[in-house]
């Protein structure tokens, strides 16, 4: 009887780690989300070359274009390239008439963003007109101050800068709501403390600057279906810390059909987990040898699940410390979990305020059960194993 009382104490106690860890977290990382000071704007000498890497996005991208042209910058110090990679539409000819440069790439077999990059980076350094590079998606809208604001960095010593991203369609259906709370959480909250703690933003995927230099120490190899992530963890591998930027955004389009939903959510999914093997024992080798912090936080924010998964985690471990406080009468485990779900709702809480969603996203959290299924029901269906476009869906 002792034998299988210490057996489920142990159990309960490894749980409670598991689940304690990215809870606590997450805690530190929201009460560190206050804004952050805004630089003074520097000269407006430096120059950019803003790649757009675009496969069959005839939809959107002369809209992007377009409000890259009005960027608070003078036009002979940035130029807009569009990289139409393995385009079968219109693509090229609507960006080119848009007012952007295009350079069209074909590959049976280097498909995918991460190649576009690749192509578009060696290019730009042959070309050597620019002093660093932006990347924006094909289906964004971004702040005129944009280059302001990454200029700013740069000039206090930046290497790498990631500009706020948000989305467009936010109030397009309750999905697009709750992901906009969701990226308040993982983006702005996240980021804003890590700036804070002089920790790297990483890479998001849109809105993100880079310059030679780093590209230089940090050779542009991302090709999974997290790109993003994958070179932000590269770039601070490489003693280079990512800055953030939230007085300027960038707003890309989020899919509001579950169908295109799951694609989307499946390729991430895929794309993280993959990281996970390929990229901890580099940065725990990091953490180790030099004592980077940078790294640390890294390792942190790879093992930390979905916010998704994390409640569900919690469910179930309070599900499990109520029976064992009837078993045991130790109420400590669960009065803990209450302590992890407070903290847990308190990073929503702070996500919701900083998306902007007001009331409306506050009813679409009704929904966040429905969303959780959804998700967990992703889990059993078959993996992402190459980069698929996600599909865009008119208004």
């Amino acid at each position: 009887m002792a034998h299988s009382s210490l057996i489920v104490s142990l159990t309960l106690a490894c749980l409670v780690v598991a689940v304690s860890f990215p809870v606590v977290y997450l805690g530190v990382l929201t009460l560190l989300s206050r804004p952050l000071p805004v630089l003074p704007a520097g000269s407006r000498t430096r120059r950019f070359d803003i790649i757009v890497p675009a496969h069959n996005e005839r939809e959107l991208i002369a809209s992007t274009v377009r409000t890259l042209c009005t960027l608070d910058w003078p036009a002979d110090n940035f130029r807009i390239l569009v990289v139409a990679d393995n385009c079968s539409d219109e693509t090229a000819a609507l960006a080119s008439a848009a007012g952007a440069q295009v350079w069209e790439r074909f590959s049976t077999e280097q498909r995918g963003k991460g190649y576009a990059l690749a192509y578009a980076f060696e290019r730009c350094r042959q070309e050597a007109r620019a002093d660093a590079l932006v990347v924006v998606d094909a289906d964004t809208q971004v702040a005129p101050g944009l280059l302001v604001s990454m200029s700013a960095q740069l000039d206090a010593g930046a290497q790498a800068v990631q500009a706020r991203y948000g989305i467009s369609n936010l109030f397009a259906s309750w999905r697009t709501m709750l992901m906009g709370i969701a990226l308040g959480a993982f983006h702005d909250v996240r980021s804003r403390a890590r700036e804070r703690m002089g920790l790297s933003s990483g890479i998001r995927g849109n809105g993100w600057c880079v310059t030679f230099e780093a590209l230089r120490l940090a050779p542009y190899g991302a090709f999974t279906l997290a790109e993003d992530l994958e070179f932000g963890i590269d770039l601070a591998l490489a003693g280079i810390r990512v800055f953030y930027v939230e007085e300027s955004s960038v707003l890309g389009v989020m899919a509001v059909s579950s169908r295109v939903a799951s694609k989307q959510r499946q390729r991430w999914e895929a794309g993280r987990g993959a990281l996970l093997r390929s990229r901890l024992a580099a940065l725990l080798t990091r953490v180790i040898r030099n004592g980077d912090l940078v790294a640390l936080d890294l390792v942190c924010d790879l093992l930390v699940p979905p916010l998704a998964s994390l409640l569900v985690m919690l469910v179930l471990l309070t599900g499990i410390a109520t029976w064992y406080q009837i078993y045991s009468g130790n109420v400590f485990p669960l009065a803990w979990c209450g302590v992890l779900a407070l903290i847990l709702a308190m990073h929503v809480a702070r996500g919701w305020q900083l998306s902007g969603t007001g009331w409306r996203g506050f009813l679409a959290l009704t929904h966040v059960p429905g969303y959780v299924l959804w998700k967990m029901l992703l889990l059993f269906r078959k993996r992402a194993t190459e980069w698929i476009r996600t599909e865009r869906e008119r208004p």
